[in-house]
């Protein structure tokens, strides 16, 4: 079955701006969102690092996303458990998202490489304990059925 994913790690807050927690790690987001002060979505200021290379598994992606993450591992974890202690609405997330689709590659071209599957190792246990982030998977049926 065609699939797309992605994969991102994301601090969030109902205080404190993507543009704080990149100031204060140094470190420019992929992605970024501002909280909308009516009450609406996003309802959390929120800072991304993500992949979405098409073709790699959500393993290789999370290495992605993570390699370039390690050498903030400290910041990070302490911005996290800042963030946490502000209000309920805050803290950090590793998200996979996987979509399946009904688009096929065209005629006489090979299908995808098999993305279907997960390992979380050692490694990105530990960095998930260390800044005290949460993991969520998410599925979504988008074939036409």
């Amino acid at each position: 079955m065609p699939t797309s994913q992605y994969v991102h790690f994301a601090l969030f807050s109902e205080r404190t701006s993507a543009a704080a927690v990149t100031a204060h790690l140094g470190v420019e987001p992929d992605e970024a969102t501002v909280r909308d002060s009516r009450p609406a979505v996003p309802v959390t200021h929120r800072w991304e690092i993500s992949c979405r290379e098409p073709g790699l598994c959500v393993d290789e992606q999370i290495s992605c996303v993570l390699t370039g993450l390690r050498p903030h591992l400290d910041g990070l974890a302490d911005l996290a458990r800042r963030l946490r202690g502000e209000s309920p609405g805050g803290g950090a997330v590793l998200e996979i998202v996987r979509c399946f689709t009904d688009e096929r590659p065209p005629s006489g071209e090979a299908d995808g490489p098999d993305l279907f599957g997960r390992h979380l190792d050692t490694d990105v246990l530990d960095f998930l304990i260390e800044t005290g982030a949460s993991s969520d998977v998410d599925e979504y049926d988008l074939t036409g059925d």
